[in-house]
């Protein structure tokens, strides 16, 4: 067939499914998010985020200065004759080129100001909120009077043929400061943002412009452009102006038909029944969001067969503990316990990704999902005695000595598998996504629905303050979940207003104790009553020992929304010293024994653990082993054949 003829019909068939999109009414969003600082967090998360805040999520400009001081948004702009920068990371083996080093500053230090702008209002931290004052008062300086706001000289900026970090630097600086702005409401930065994204909208014009042509070369940042879509939703629906939703379907449009690296949301790749997911597993699980907003906006039969085949895909590379593979690419492998590992950066983006997914759709399922991968993947790659996180790391974590449980990779030098407080040998980005995801959880923990219904959508100590009708209430989760189940919400509600009040009732919950009346829905459990000025809701979630079983036919034990593992003790190494108090970290193993999974094991939770019998691999005799929560182990067992 005529190559001319083949080009001509893939480019009618995106035409005809995006021409309509712009035509088609928008797909009826289920919940309604809150406002950035709406809701706070409380008990042990505000002490964890406390810990973080004078650990390496408050220190990493002080950790690697060069890089979060880089002026890359002002004085710095890159250029034509711009040079790659020295991030002091190890590049033997890189395959992707030098041009992702010249913005790369840019995403490092956006995505933590994101994160430290996000805890320290989440935390009333004073000092951290006259720091983020000055910074956003720098960085609105930056501003050119067209309204760009980006890392690109005006004899760069919109003009490329090549990798580039244009619209991805945007996307990590403007999700912070949309974050400011909600909390704060500075019509300064408001100002900014709008005039900002104009200029981006004016420079690339919606359906006659092609934002993501780069050539046929790795263009990881061009993809990551792809989140501009975080901002254009956010936009929406600040606004209720639909053109951030006309262009944010643009934007995955001309995604779709041009050349990418990182190309597993692409629509014909989506749709094709062959194809299996390849790319960085970031990008992967980031373009999620991208295709939600779509989707939804275009309402679509195309786009909705596509998301919904996506997310398909999305569970077979995610492992039972809500890990998102990719160490650092999936490489069209299915999740595995031991032989497939996932980067922090993944965890954060497939957190937020299904937030987004839960926002629209309403879907409790989802919910869980976020809840597992949180309470699970992400606790599990936090080093529960020291201020770092791991890069990389698997569900069966055997050591931490660089390497995926002593695998050799002979191309390159591998050092992902271990505990930093910036992993500056590899790139300073899964520390400042490790700072943000707390915040985004927290976040979307309270959704609305309609005019006065307040829905508790991820479970978790918080204090929500808010509007109903016009009124102000408040309500605080008294918990101590997911280590344990019950729930009082205490209830301030001066004015006297009538909310209906959702709270999601997780997958696994077997009996509920409660003296109130409710009805269930869609797994949310719906209390509709008058609430006296000071009130409060009790319950109590019951359930038991659950084993499920991973595509291997090999066992996790969970209790509630944790997994529990075998904890395998270790000898600390201390590695690169950061400041006085901040090293790397690698685990070594001072044991080596694995264990079975035996039908008649007797599982029973009791005081935290569940206490198991497995079969002893060395000796081929049966234990009874006490296994602990999966997020507070660094070595461990977790899955048992």
């Amino acid at each position: 067939m005529n190559s001319k003829y083949i080009s001509f019909v893939i480019v009618f068939f995106f035409n005809s499914v995006f021409m309509n999109s712009q035509t088609t009414s928008l797909l009826k969003e289920k919940f309604e998010s809150l406002s950035f600082g709406s809701i706070k967090p409380k008990g042990w998360i505000e002490l964890q985020m406390k810990k973080d805040l004078s650990g390496f999520v408050g220190n990493l400009d002080k950790l690697v200065p060069d890089l979060i001081q880089d002026p890359i948004y002002g004085n710095a702009r890159l250029h034509k004759n711009s040079q790659a920068k020295d991030l002091g990371n190890l590049k033997a083996g890189d395959a992707e080129g030098s041009e992702q080093y010249k913005w790369w500053n840019s995403e490092t230090q956006s995505n933590w100001w994101d994160a430290y702008i996000r805890n320290v209002y989440l935390l009333d931290d004073r000092a951290g909120k006259e720091k983020v004052s000055q910074y956003i008062q720098q960085i609105l300086a930056t501003q050119d009077t067209d309204g760009y706001l980006g890392i690109y000289d005006k004899e760069l900026r919109y003009k490329f043929n090549g990798e580039n970090g244009e619209l991805w630097s945007k996307t990590s600086l403007y999700r912070g400061l949309l974050a400011y702005y909600e909390v704060t409401k500075d019509p300064k930065v408001w100002s900014a943002i709008v005039r900002a994204v104009d200029n981006v909208m004016v420079n690339y014009p919606i359906n006659s412009s092609s934002p993501f042509s780069s050539g046929d070369k790795f263009n990881g940042g061009v993809s990551h452009g792809l989140t501009f879509t975080d901002v254009l939703d956010k936009m929406y629906q600040i606004t209720s102006d639909t053109k951030y939703l006309d262009y944010a379907v643009f934007l995955f449009d001309d995604f779709s038909k041009t050349y990418q690296s990182e190309k597993d949301v692409q629509l014909a790749n989506i749709l094709n029944p062959a194809y299996k997911l390849q790319s960085h597993g970031v990008h992967t699980f980031e373009h999620m969001r991208p295709l939600i907003v779509a989707a939804y906006r275009s309402n679509s039969p195309e786009l909705r067969k596509a998301l919904t085949i996506y997310l398909e895909r999305i569970k077979k590379a995610t492992t039972v503990t809500g890990g998102a593979i990719g160490d650092e690419w999936i490489a069209e492998r299915n999740a595995d316990a031991t032989e497939t590992g996932y980067e922090y950066c993944s965890l954060q983006e497939l957190v937020d990704s299904d937030a987004l997914l839960l926002q629209k759709s309403g879907d409790a399922e989802t919910a869980d999902a976020i809840e597992n991968t949180f309470y699970n993947a992400a606790q599990g790659s936090r080093d529960p005695n020291h201020s770092c996180i791991a890069y990389l790391k698997t569900d069966n974590s055997y050591e931490m000595l660089g390497t995926k449980n002593g695998e050799k990779e002979p191309d390159r030098k591998q050092t992902r598998y271990k505990y930093s407080p910036a992993h500056q040998d590899v790139a300073v980005c899964c520390n400042p996504n490790a700072g943000r995801i707390t915040p985004y959880f927290v976040q979307n923990s309270w959704m609305k629905e309609g005019k006065n219904t307040l829905v508790a959508t991820l479970l978790c100590p918080n204090v929500l303050e808010t509007t109903v009708a016009d009124h102000s209430i408040r309500i605080e989760t008294i918990t101590n979940y997911p280590y344990e189940n019950s729930f009082v919400f205490k209830i301030n509600n001066p004015n006297a207003v009538a909310p209906i009040i959702k709270i999601r009732k997780p997958a696994w919950v077997n009996k509920i104790e409660t003296n109130e009346t409710y009805t269930e829905e869609d797994g949310f459990i719906i209390i509709n009553r008058k609430f006296s000025i000071e009130d409060e809701i009790r319950l109590d979630f019951k359930t038991n020992v659950v084993i499920k079983e991973d595509a291997k036919k090999e066992k996790y034990f969970f209790c509630g929304a944790l997994v529990y593992a075998k904890s395998i003790k270790s000898k600390e190494l201390k590695g690169k010293e950061y400041q006085t108090g901040f090293y790397d970290l690698m685990y070594e193993p001072v044991e080596k024994i694995r264990y079975s999974f035996v039908e008649n094991n007797g599982a029973k939770y009791e005081n935290g653990q569940i206490s198991v019998t497995l079969r002893n691999d060395e000796t081929k005799k049966l234990e009874r082993i006490d296994l602990v929560p999966f997020g507070k182990t660094i070595l461990r067992q977790v899955s048992f054949k």
